[in-house]
């Protein structure tokens, strides 16, 4: 018997759209770009349009932009990973998913623009990033290092330099600016977990995810040292460099239950990945957020 037809669509459902854009995916550059804003330690008085403003670009547009110019160049990976999904199950029909990321990525542009020049440049380099990591001729992706790298780097570090720029109305102090650049390279391995579900679809298609590269468990031992290294330093500068102790004593009791869920982790790494994601990740952007409030002192005294 023939194989049932794909739903019969002329246009996407507004169900189909939001499942496209993932609003889960949402948090993490949102959060960021929140650290950012408290690691200033300006004042949020008479700046709340701007932070309603940086935090719909964050969330509901750059980063849904990025999910959406993914699933359009990844439809024929989804379609071996997860045919369920908006485009390979045809409830987004034709090109609409390509028109849905080009139409999402001059709306950010618009809204960046009208929110001052820190945010568009941020904003313009954020797009860039999410259509070079998907999009031919770069498609960073392909790469298991050049790929999770450059979504660490927009979704943590970008937003978190973004948050505190504008807030503070100047380029930041060394102390925000480490600690952008520092937990942006430990989201690194967050990326290399989300890997894990496509590993069979990367392998066919000839995507060098490290999981697919190098198998799951040495992945995960990978991406489990670079959440870590990162966390140990900024411990070790709340400590030494900052005069933080209590919040790197915070930072330090968060680590360490993440070197605990990391042990079970890497003992079954790809049935546990979503439990760890919701657990040892959790307590990695706590760690972000206990940072942002230990330096925000300095940062407005600065």
């Amino acid at each position: 018997m023939p194989s049932p037809a794909a739903p019969s669509r002329t246009v996407p459902s507004p169900a189909a759209v939001l499942e496209l854009f993932k609003p889960i995916t949402w948090f993490p550059p949102m959060w960021a770009f929140l650290c950012g804003v408290v690691s200033s330690g300006a004042s949020f008085e008479g700046r709340w349009p701007f932070l309603i403003a940086g935090v719909a670009l964050t969330g509901p547009l750059v980063c849904a932009t990025s999910q959406a110019v993914n699933d359009w160049f990844d439809r024929h990976v989804d379609a071996i990973n997860e045919p369920a999904r908006p485009i390979p199950s045809g409830r987004i029909p034709g090109r609409w998913g390509l028109w849905i990321a080009i139409v999402w990525t001059a709306l950010s542009l618009v809204v960046a623009a009208l929110t001052g020049p820190w945010v568009f440049a941020a904003t313009t380099l954020g797009l860039v990033f999410a259509w070079a990591y998907s999009a031919p001729p770069l498609r960073l992706k392909v790469s298991g290092v050049a790929g999770p790298f450059a979504v660490a780097f927009s979704y943590e570090g970008l937003t978190w330099f973004t948050g505190a720029a504008v807030m503070a109305g100047a380029l930041p102090g060394a102390p925000v600016l480490i600690l952008a650049a520092l937990y942006s390279f430990g989201a690194y391995g967050i990326m290399v977990l989300n890997d894990f579900k496509a590993v069979e679809g990367d392998r066919r298609l000839g995507l060098k995810s490290l999981p697919a590269e190098l198998g799951v468990d040495s992945a995960a031992r990978i991406a489990c040292a670079v959440m870590a290294a990162p966390q140990v330093l900024v411990v070790t500068l709340l400590f030494v460099a900052w005069d933080r102790p209590w919040h790197g004593l915070a930072v330090g009791v968060l680590l360490a239950i993440q070197f605990g869920l990391m042990a079970r982790l890497l003992g079954r790494p790809r049935d546990l990945t979503p439990w760890y994601n919701a657990t040892g990740t959790t307590l990695y952007v706590i760690g972000m957020m206990v940072s942002a409030f230990a330096v925000s002192s300095l940062s407005g005294a600065s």
